[in-house]
């Protein structure tokens, strides 16, 4: 038998493959995927109100309320503030436990994309 042994340095495999990772976290109990939820929250803060956030997503208004008070509900806590009417329109802005939980997640996907990099990394930084 003859061995061909094949060498691919870091950079090689760097160009072939992008480490990510899909993280998906479920509320206990509930079986609900968190992520579209936290991604309402952050999507509020940017659009100003509830109804350009789930324009936004592409999700109809109700779908997007029905969630939003579902999570509110399973957290016991208020996590949008509304504000209606007025010059301005009104709009809906995130309460500090609100801004809190987007933290709090931002910073766990941050750091399980951080681990799988470095990861893929010290896996492959030898020859194959």
């Amino acid at each position: 038998h003859l061995l061909i042994q094949i060498i691919f340095p870091l950079r090689t495999l760097q160009l072939l493959f992008d480490a990510r990772a899909d993280l998906l976290l479920q509320m206990r109990d509930l079986g609900l995927a968190f992520e579209d939820r936290v991604e309402l929250l952050q999507a509020i803060e940017e659009a100003g109100s509830l109804s350009s956030a789930a324009a936004r997503m592409d999700v109809p208004y109700r779908t997007a309320w029905y969630k939003l008070k579902e999570i509110e509900g399973q957290l016991g806590v208020k996590l949008v503030t509304t504000h209606s009417g007025g010059s301005d329109g009104g709009g809906s802005t995130l309460t500090p436990e609100g801004r809190e939980i987007v933290q709090r997640f931002q910073r766990i996907y941050r750091d399980v994309e951080d681990l799988v990099r470095r990861r893929f990394e010290r896996e492959f930084a030898g020859s194959l």
